[in-house]
């Protein structure tokens, strides 16, 4: 016969609690507004719809409304930084550099960047302690779109998009961007945005440099549904659920 656990319960994790109040909890709505979204069947718990009266673990379940992921477990941080240019993309350098962790010492959980930003590009990079989707995000396989805005020397030649867009060759093999749109002149230098899927190394310099427009200023303004916008450099916020449900579906399966 099993016996009863006598491990301490943990106060982080408090185990199954009633699905509506785990809605509640995490921003869906009003208890009741929870209430009514599991009666016309709109959310489903790993995988199968729920019912009133069910449930569930926080810490564990995979909740959905309405197709987008709930995050219920409270212990998982979620943020956007604004990374200045000339900080390192690690938590701590060892040369004394300027580094992400010097940034968040009001953030208490242990959290780690998703993917780089060179020492010399500036803008949004995605910061968590929720390591499967951190990894999904990284990898190239799900190809999450990256949106970029570049100072480069100029004039801008006609080709430089259409190249672009193409494809061109680089040391390691092609590359091409998905979209790419001059923005405006400003005198002998150009600004420019454009959008690709690649992950590698220095791949947007490398890109304007092979098409003869050597980028002065990199700032990376979006990761798939995330943007950057009014953030202030040195700055982080949390992400929202719609957020983190969009980040979600860009990597889904």
């Amino acid at each position: 016969m099993w016996k009863r656990s006598t491990m301490p319960r943990d106060e982080n994790n408090p185990g199954p609690e009633r699905l509506q109040k785990v809605l509640a909890a995490a921003g869906v709505g009003s208890r009741r507004a929870c209430e009514d979204l599991i009666y016309r069947r709109r959310v489903t718990v790993d995988g199968r719809v729920a019912q009133l009266g069910d449930k569930v673990d926080p810490a564990t379940a995979e909740i959905m409304v309405d197709g987008e992921r709930v995050i219920t477990d409270t212990r998982l941080v979620y943020l956007a930084f604004n990374k200045p240019r000339g900080v390192v993309s690690t938590m701590a350098d060892e040369k004394g550099r300027a580094a992400l962790g010097d940034f968040l010492d009001r953030v208490d959980d242990r959290v780690y960047h998703v993917g780089r930003l060179d020492a010399d590009s500036e803008g949004l990079l995605l910061l968590t302690n929720d390591g499967t989707l951190a990894h999904r995000l990284m990898h190239p396989s799900y190809g999450v779109a990256k949106t970029y805005l570049c100072e480069v020397t100029g004039p801008l030649a006609r080709s430089a998009g259409r190249r672009l867009q193409a494809g061109v060759e680089l040391s390691d093999g092609p590359a091409r961007v998905d979209s790419f749109r001059l923005v405006d002149t400003l005198g002998k230098t150009a600004l420019v945005e454009l959008t690709l899927h690649e992950g590698r190394k220095h791949i947007v310099r490398r890109l304007m440099e092979e098409v003869g427009h050597p980028v002065t200023r990199l700032v990376r303004t979006a990761i798939g549904p995330i943007r950057l916008g009014d953030l202030r450099p040195g700055r982080t916020r949390r992400l929202t659920n719609a957020e983190i449900a969009g980040l979600f579906k860009a990597v889904a399966d």
